[in-house]
């Protein structure tokens, strides 16, 4: 839809004083949505009320929604369907990352402190955790991408009728290259970690197609939403292609859902505005969520049992590193008996500091995650030996994996599901899945990276390289 803008001077004149109190006023209140406070509650009530459940069932594993930012008029029911799946939930903070239509920069912009109005009341911005993501990310505050950005302010009324307390962490995204994408996506791995947070992803689809070829498009797009194509997704985000305008913003929640496990996406509406006459722009409403109900073939891991291997395996470097002792499972968890492939990941300061497992399922998993995790920390030829005085700025994950499998094709192996192993001549390189979505790698790539780590060529996934795959539960302090 054509967008209204304020008059610039009338927010260059209530900009400085909002700003030096850390709050920016609302902007777009009786444009793209009603400024009566009472109407507003009640129409973004009814939205939500009309909406149909139909999100993901395991409710509390949603990391993120995709929503669309028009007139509330033309997507208000679409973007119900998004927040209808975590109204009420027990979330603290819900980062919004919108592009910018207005404002051209380079990186992302992220609201510091303070708040953002609208007529509902004020959204308080969590600024402990802003502050994490600019770190992480290396991203800086420029007011200008927010002065006249609706993308964000949009969302902030679904938020605060659905998610009622919830803080949040506006940002807006300039140039959407694979270089902001990825890091911004690693900058959220790494302040959420073990906070309540949703993310939140701000986009229309497709704009100004004729109805049949927006239709079109809006479909190919969603079948990439739900397949998890990001690559393809950053690909032709980064090449302006009619898509998405915060192809961006969807791209980044999806490399963040990848990387915090096994991630699945869920559409749960798309509309356009065709019934409105003129140009059509078309919506669309997603859940991300990460399964954490049971690995891929079957052995279920409940919240209790994943807690006890990660508190088995800093046991395990605790006794080891202080003491030179080795712990037994002493759990008394049948799951834990049972024997699995596993790998123990350690970081320090969000930098790997070890990395070592066994792909074959050699001995019980409990077991196999102590073993590791005194690997990890004293047999990783990559780095020194762990000592005792990094114990306590460790931080620990465990990836379980699924019984490897050969595969006779490499267009087989999928980016953000499969690790992989390459073997040849009695070499072998394995890489896990998470490894090609924190470093933005396509398919060949993955292979390619796969050959070197087996010590062969590149190009020996082409050249009669035994290729197989597995897949993991991937779970840390």
């Amino acid at each position: 839809m054509t967008k209204p803008l304020l008059p610039l001077a009338a927010l260059l004149v209530l900009a400085p004083a909002a700003l030096g109190q850390g709050l920016r006023p609302a902007a777009f209140a009786g444009q793209f949505y009603p400024g009566d406070p009472a109407r507003l509650a009640a129409d973004v009530d009814a939205y939500l009320a009309a909406a149909a459940p139909s999100g993901p069932p395991a409710a509390g594993c949603v990391l993120g929604l995709v929503a669309p930012h028009a007139g509330y008029m033309y997507s208000g029911r679409t973007a119900a369907a998004a927040y209808a799946v975590v109204r009420g939930l027990a979330i603290d903070t819900v980062v919004v990352i919108g592009p910018s239509h207005r404002y051209a920069f380079e990186g992302a912009s992220i609201w510091p402190n303070g708040g953002f109005e609208t007529p509902l009341g004020t959204a308080r911005v969590d600024a402990d955790l802003a502050r994490a993501i600019a770190r992480a990310s290396g991203f800086r505050f420029r007011p200008e991408a927010f002065a006249e950005e609706h993308s964000v302010e949009v969302q902030l009324p679904f938020i605060q009728r659905a998610l009622p307390g919830a803080a949040v962490v506006p940002i807006v995204m300039g140039a959407q290259t694979r270089a902001t994408i990825r890091s911004l996506a690693a900058a959220l791995t790494k302040a959420c970690r073990g906070r309540k947070v949703l993310v939140v992803a701000s986009t229309d689809l497709s704009h100004y197609l004729p109805e049949k070829k927006a239709r079109a498009a809006d479909a190919a797009t969603a079948a990439l939403i739900e397949g998890l194509e990001t690559e393809t997704l950053i690909r032709r985000t980064e090449a302006g292609e009619n898509i998405m305008c915060g192809g961006g913003g969807v791209a980044a929640l999806l490399l963040y859902a990848a990387r915090a496990g096994r991630a699945e996406a869920r559409v749960l509406a798309r509309t356009d505005s065709a019934s409105f006459g003129g140009p059509v722009v078309g919506y669309l409403a997603a859940a991300v969520r990460v399964r954490e109900d049971a690995d891929p073939d079957g052995l279920a891991l409940t919240a209790g049992e994943k807690a006890e291997l990660l508190k088995m395996a800093r046991a395990a470097l605790t006794a080891f590193l202080e003491r030179g002792a080795t712990i037994d499972d002493r759990s008394g968890l049948e799951k834990l008996r049972t024997p699995r492939g596993a790998f123990v990941t350690l970081t320090e300061a969000g930098d790997l500091r070890g990395c070592i497992g066994f792909i074959e399922p050699v001995m019980p998993l409990g077991q196999a995650v102590i073993r590791c995790a005194i690997y990890a920390a004293t047999e990783d030829p990559r780095f020194p030996p762990v000592s005792a005085a990094e114990l306590g700025r460790l931080r620990i994950e465990i990836s379980v994996l699924t019984p490897a499998r050969e595969i006779g094709q490499p267009g087989l192996v999928q980016v953000g599901r499969h690790g992989l192993i390459v073997e040849r001549d009695g070499r072998k390189g394995v890489l896990l899945p998470q490894v090609p979505v924190e470093n933005g790698w396509d398919r060949e790539t993955f292979l390619a990276q796969g050959s070197l780590k087996a010590g062969l060529p590149a190009d020996a996934w082409k050249r009669g390289a035994k290729l197989s795959v597995f897949e993991a539960i991937v779970f840390r302090e």
